[in-house]
Formats: structure tokens, sequence, C-alpha cells
């Protein structure tokens, strides 16, 4: 299906995951969020230790604060695309906040992204990601120089899409939107997905494929996600949508 328009984005990032704790007035063994307490015994007369064992997903997190879980897009860089030269730039909120904010309130791409209204709406949303463990990074999108579409990149096998495909370690998705109305209907957005699915796949060898969950209602965004070499997969629910599961394999990082 040729992709014509990428009118909108594919819609913001899921809220993180709470910590699963226990259950008020409930008995039996202690339980964390990461796992089982076990306490050993090996002497009677000794005190007991507890021997806390955490999941793989954990430790990913605590090395997430430091280093980021998704690598450090800033020096990816640029890449060449038939409409030119693109690169991913994370967001700078002190100078990029007025520019994501005027995209948000565009009537087309709001009624995807809900993030219509004040400044300070774009910005808590965007905070939450700066400040956070790296699970995902808001970037523009920035061609031959200039900054024309805004994109979230994102651990999808840490986020709660995750409970709705069989998700496989380090699965990674991406979140965009065309910013300007003049910059939608001319192959922009296949383009451009296209390109940022090889360019993730090339820096981050550990993906074994890149995901998307455009609303069912968005079809040229599911177009261009088609056009751009993803594969459609299942239809899911999601909090607030019925999405695609549109996936790139790795085994076809190099279609145009």
């Amino acid at each position: 299906m040729p992709a014509t328009d990428l009118t909108v984005g594919t819609g913001p990032a899921p809220a993180h995951p709470d910590s699963a704790g226990p259950r008020p007035g409930t008995t039996g063994p202690r339980h964390s969020p990461f796992g089982p307490f076990t306490a050993e015994d090996d002497d009677p007369g000794s005190e007991d230790t507890l021997d806390l064992r955490l999941p793989a997903e954990f430790l990913a997190l605590r090395a997430g604060a430091a280093t980021g879980l998704l690598g450090r897009i800033a020096t990816w860089g640029a890449v060449p695309t038939p409409v030119g030269s693109f690169r991913l730039v994370p967001v700078r909120i002190d100078q990029d906040l007025p520019l994501v904010h005027r995209w948000m309130n565009a009537p087309a791409v709001a009624a995807f992204w809900e993030l219509a209204g004040p400044p300070h709406r774009t910005e808590d949303h965007l905070r939450v990601h700066l400040h956070g463990d790296g699970r995902c990074v808001p970037c523009l999108g920035v061609l031959d120089g200039t900054p024309m579409s805004y994109w979230e990149i994102y651990r999808a096998d840490l986020d709660p899409l995750a409970r709705s495909y069989p998700a496989r370690p380090h699965d990674t998705g991406i979140h965009l939107l065309i910013g300007d109305a003049a910059d939608r209907g001319r192959g922009l957005g296949s383009a451009l997905l296209a390109a940022v699915a090889r360019l993730i796949l090339d820096r981050r060898p550990t993906c074994p494929r890149v995901v998307a969950e455009p609303d069912l209602r968005n079809t040229p965004s599911v177009a261009a996600f088609l056009s751009a070499g993803f594969r459609f997969a299942a239809e899911i629910d999601l909090p607030g949508k019925r999405a695609a599961l549109m996936i790139r394999d790795r085994v076809l990082r190099e279609v145009p």
C-alpha cells in the first residue's frame, strides 16, 4: 500500500508500568517487585541472611539510569535518505519546547497525540522521558539541517506495550509525527521511517526488531509504515486506542 500522506504521528508512548507490590491484607512469603526473598539457614546459630535474586530487567534498569537503555542516540549521526540527510537529535526543552508545542497543537496531530493545550502540558510529557531511566528518548528529526519531525525511540520490551504482543528482549519502538502540514503528503514519512528503522538496527545490534503501534484510524500512518518495510502483525487494544502492531524485522533492515 503506497504511503501518500503521513498526516499525524503514531501517538505518545504509554505510561511506564507501576512496580508490583504486596497486596494489603495478604499473608505468606515476603515478596518484592523484583522477586522472592529467600532466607538461608545453613547455620541454625547464625542470623538469617536474605538472598535477593534480582531479575535481568531490574539490573538493566539500574544500568540504564547511568548509560541509557537505548545507548547514546546523540552519537548515532546522520544517515542518507532519498529525501536528504537525516539525523535524530534528543530534545532540549529550553530550546525545542516552542516548536514541539506548536506541532502538538496542530488539529490533525492533537487528535492522536492528545497533548494539545498550554506549553506546560507538552513540557511535562517531555520531562517524564528526559528525566526517566532512558527507556524512552524524545528526539527531533532534522532533515538537511532543519527540524521537521518529532520522534520517540523507546524500549518496547520494557513498555506496557509488551503486555499486548510476544515481545522479545531489546525490541525497540518508535512514535513519529511530521511537524508541518507542508511536509506531509510528499512521501517523507515512509522514507524517514525506513531510514530510522535501519539506523536503530545498525546502532543497536541487540535489537531483533523495530515495532510501532499506530492508531488503526490513522490510515496514512499505517500506510507509511507498510511502505517503509514494516509488516502488519496484529490488531491490539491499548489504552485509548485500537492499534495496528507493525514490525520491521532485522532481516529486512536493508529494504529501501
